[in-house]
């Protein structure tokens, strides 16, 4: 096993080996979430389940992944990352067993509940992991590997989940999307033991539970209503919830304060949001994400508009994953060019590819969309570990796992965000208009509001870089 070392030791020999094991742990959750999508009409077809359900087994687990990520990273400080790893890889290992053996609709909710949960264990303490166990001439290539991971996951997501149900290993059917993570984790659990450093705040204290519940609360109230709120015609109920969201999140923060005038250890330090340059960076993560809802209404315009099958249209995609893939490899080169300003050059970039998406649909020349979509691909690839790496960089090291959760929740919280008031604009503008000329109209007008969220993310970024990251 390896052990905790201080910060001052000579450099791990093994830490491009356990850079692989927690790539392995940043790759399944994405993945899962991409996956399901496919399997989604095999599903109902199976259960006979109605359409609220299909939607609780996506917002199941997105939501519980939005609302613990902050508090799983704070685990991974407070009890060593590499154990919560380990904790988080087994729990999404029986999980999905749970999901892939499901033998109801209910069961199968509570499994991607479960899901959500482990993977917001796990996931954070692959980039916290990164931050503190390579040193920062080794890190922008590490972070690059880590961008390219999410590029992999949603490509696998748009194949792999139809590759599987197509096949039918092992006559499982739609099971195997979630059955498939349990050999990978049998390889990736027992590595992790032998290669990856454990690494954990030099102070570890107990876990804020006040402060745990209070945040849990304050992010659900926010984040469910804008997952499920427009897909039910916003009820009453979605309204209560965000009116709460505000209140829970003032207690949270007066909590937070006590906590740490009392010299405990809170679950979001409050000096730590005192940092203008880290909350520039979160506020750039939030604008960043509203890519998120891009997949929603490009999917959309493809199906609805152009009549294709959901694998035509995860062909129509493709363009924009493989410069997913490959904007990373392009990253130090981009940094040798436009050093600080490379995170705002590859938001531009996909800003750029979003606008020649609405002038190439709205002019009728669809044909050569691949060229923006690999642009809006390829900047994502460009600007994610530059922004991550900026932003994480605010802080200590041994506060890099609360970082790590911060800028990933932020980002799951964006692009929630994103796909209500964006989907909103697009379903506002279409109404019940049903041809392709409309529909790509809202497309059009969807692109252009998300196109502008990147361009503020990059301004941010920008201003971002400007300063000296700072050590609380």
């Amino acid at each position: 096993m390896r052990h905790a070392s201080d910060p001052n030791d000579k450099l791990d020999p093994l830490r491009w080996m356990a850079l692989v094991i927690l790539l392995t742990g940043a790759f399944l959750p994405p993945l899962d979430f991409f996956i399901v999508n496919v399997a989604l009409p095999s599903i109902r077809e199976d259960f006979q389940a109605s359409a609220s359900t299909m939607q609780l087994i996506i917002s199941g687990y997105a939501t519980t992944y939005a609302v613990m990520l902050i508090t799983g990273g704070r685990l991974g400080d407070l009890y060593g990352r590499r154990n919560v790893f380990l904790a988080g890889m087994v729990g999404f290992a029986a999980s999905s067993a749970l999901c892939g053996f499901a033998w109801s609709p209910a069961a199968l909710i509570v499994g991607r509940v479960l899901q959500g949960f482990a993977a917001a264990i796990m996931a954070p303490q692959a980039l916290a992991s990164i931050n503190a166990i390579f040193p920062d001439h080794e890190k922008s290539k590490a972070l690059t590997f880590y961008a390219l991971t999410f590029g992999l996951a949603s490509m696998a997501g748009l194949f792999l989940g139809g590759a599987l149900i197509a096949l039918d290993v092992f006559g499982l059917g739609w099971r195997a999307v979630f059955l498939i993570n349990l050999p990978v984790i049998a390889v990736a659990a027992p590595s992790a033991l032998i290669m990856l450093r454990e690494t954990r705040s030099e102070h570890p204290s107990k876990l804020d539970l006040g402060g745990a519940l209070l945040l849990a609360l304050a992010l659900l109230a926010l984040v469910a209503p804008l997952i499920e709120g427009r897909e039910q015609g916003w009820p009453t109920w979605s309204m209560l919830m965000l009116i709460a969201s505000l209140p829970l999140l003032f207690l949270f923060w007066r909590h937070e304060q006590k906590v740490e005038a009392a010299g405990q250890d809170p679950i979001v330090a409050p000096r730590l949001l005192q940092n203008p340059e880290l909350v520039r960076g979160l506020l750039a993560a939030l604008f960043f994400y509203a890519l998120a809802a891009f997949w929603l209404v490009f999917s959309f315009y493809q199906q609805r508009g152009l009549d294709s099958t959901p694998f035509e249209a995860g062909l129509a995609i493709l363009p924009a994953a493989v410069g997913f893939m490959l904007g990373p490899f392009a990253s130090e080169r981009i940094v040798n060019v436009f050093g600080r300003f490379s995170a705002g050059f590859g938001m531009a970039t996909q800003a750029a590819g979003l606008f020649a998406t609405a002038a190439l649909i709205s002019s009728g020349l669809s044909q050569f969309l691949f060229i923006a979509l690999f642009l809006i691909g390829a900047g994502q690839g460009i600007a994610l570990p530059n922004l991550v790496k900026t932003s994480v960089q605010r802080v200590d090291k041994t506060q890099s796992g609360l970082a790590s959760g911060l800028v990933n929740s932020v980002l799951q919280i964006g692009g929630a965000l994103a796909v209500a008031i964006v989907g909103g604009l697009f379903f506002s503008i279409l109404g019940s208009a049903t041809d392709v000329q409309s529909i790509g109209r809202a497309y059009s007008a969807a692109a252009v509001a998300i196109a502008i969220c990147l361009l503020i993310a990059g301004w941010l970024s920008v201003s971002l870089v400007s300063t000296k990251p700072s050590r609380p």
